[in-house]
């Protein structure tokens, strides 16, 4: 059975965001989501690609010299390979993260692997693709994050945080919607609430601004 993965593109730059913000890493940006949210910023990720082989990823992200992987989409748990990836970079010695909307199951997932999950907001469009279940498979390696638009979606993040107990499974992180939400309203808001969350801006798109590669 083929273990190729359609790839949008391979790149090195710094970690934007999660708990390894700012540390240089190889993203796998694979191709292909389910999911349309209003806010996205990886449209170009939806279609085309090209297939790559194992060999051919682990030969490209070896070229970088760093032990910081991160699979990204796109949603990679889209495409079944994604998981051998996953599995193989960590017996590799890498560390591995994968950023995922959380619409798919992460049972599969290789537990080394830290999980970084959207939690879809009512903004976003697409509230009604969370599964919930996914959260027994969070420790405490892993993050859920969630985009914040408006007041709205930071009181329904709020109450999801008290009702799954989110702040004690896991990392939680609060990130404005960019060019939506002013940063500092939602600063303002979490340090008002006393949230126990960890407040984030994309680094990346600080840097250089909203595009792809980077």
């Amino acid at each position: 059975m083929s273990t190729d993965l359609r790839i949008t593109e391979i790149f090195y730059s710094l970690q934007g965001e999660a708990d390894s913000v700012g540390i240089p890493t190889v993203f796998v940006r694979l191709t292909g989501c389910p999911l349309r949210c209003v806010y996205c910023d990886t449209e170009y990720a939806f279609h085309g690609g090209k297939k790559w082989t194992l060999q051919a990823i682990f030969d490209e992200i070896q070229s970088y010299q760093t032990r910081y992987v991160c699979v990204t989409g796109g949603e990679p748990l889209a495409q079944p390979n994604c998981t051998t990836l996953l599995t193989q970079l960590c017996d590799a010695g890498y560390r591995v993260s994968i950023e995922t909307s959380g619409a798919m199951p992460l049972a599969s997932v290789d537990p080394r692997v830290i999980k970084v999950m959207d939690l879809k907001t009512p903004a976003s469009g697409e509230v009604s693709k969370n599964h919930y279940d996914n959260i027994a498979c969070l420790t405490a390696q892993d993050q859920v994050k969630f985009v914040i638009a408006n007041r709205e979606d930071f009181d329904w993040s709020v109450a999801k945080i008290q009702e799954y107990d989110l702040s004690t499974r896991c990392q939680v992180l609060f990130s404005p919607s960019y060019g939506v939400l002013n940063p500092t309203q939602l600063a303002k808001w979490i340090l008002a609430e006393h949230v126990p969350v960890r407040f984030q801006m994309q680094l990346h798109k600080v840097l250089w601004g909203e595009k792809a590669g980077v």
